[in-house]
């Protein structure tokens, strides 16, 4: 695809996300993503064939972004701690943004029984993302800046902290503790004091 394909496929995406997270996904037409980009229908038909797909990429795409970054910073040797703030700084500005949550739009996305049983993306996404937490809890481990934990144990916390806050996030205001506690826990369950 051309430099202003990719830049279009960009701008659906990211004025899709915007309609996602403000919407959900099950009230979200072609008609509403021609809208908010200034696309017109054969235009927009012409690199997306549906809003499940729009959907799909945004959501693969992150994980894939979040699994490219940590194993690059992996590979570049920056410590391990850091590749952990970093992460865990995200998510905690993440957790309190309730204006660009796409946990609504995942539940609603998943929850459709016609979705649901063709369609496992959310089992890969959380595969992908486990992966790259797994990695790097083991290279953390390995360089003796994390203690000795279960990694796929450690992740599951992470996540589905993580998760459970952007989806009340949707339902109530969270309190900017909330997200710091959270993210307090787990770095006192990987970090040793004395790091």
């Amino acid at each position: 695809m051309s430099t202003r394909g990719d830049k279009t496929r960009q701008n659906i995406c990211e004025k899709a996300y915007q309609l996602f997270s403000k919407r959900g996904y099950k009230d979200i037409t072609m008609k509403d993503i021609c809208e908010e980009t200034g696309l017109s229908r054969g235009g927009l038909y012409r690199h997306y064939d549906s809003v499940e797909q729009i959907f799909l990429e945004i959501v693969n795409d992150f994980s894939a972004k979040q699994k490219d970054v940590i194993l690059s910073k992996i590979a570049g040797n920056i410590p391990a701690t850091t590749i952990l703030d970093e992460l865990l700084s995200r998510y905690a500005c993440e957790m309190t943004d309730e204006e660009n949550s796409l946990s609504q739009a995942i539940y609603e996305f998943y929850s459709n029984p016609k979705i649901s049983k063709t369609n496992n993306t959310v089992v890969r996404q959380y595969e992908l993302s486990k992966a790259a937490w797994v990695e790097l809890i083991n290279y953390g481990i390995s360089t003796k800046e994390f203690k000795e934990v279960n990694p796929e144990g450690v992740f599951n916390l992470v996540i589905f902290s993580y998760q459970g806050v952007r989806m009340y996030s949707k339902l109530m205001k969270i309190d900017e503790a909330i997200s710091n506690e959270i993210i307090c826990e787990i770095k006192r369950l990987l970090v040793p004091e004395d790091v």
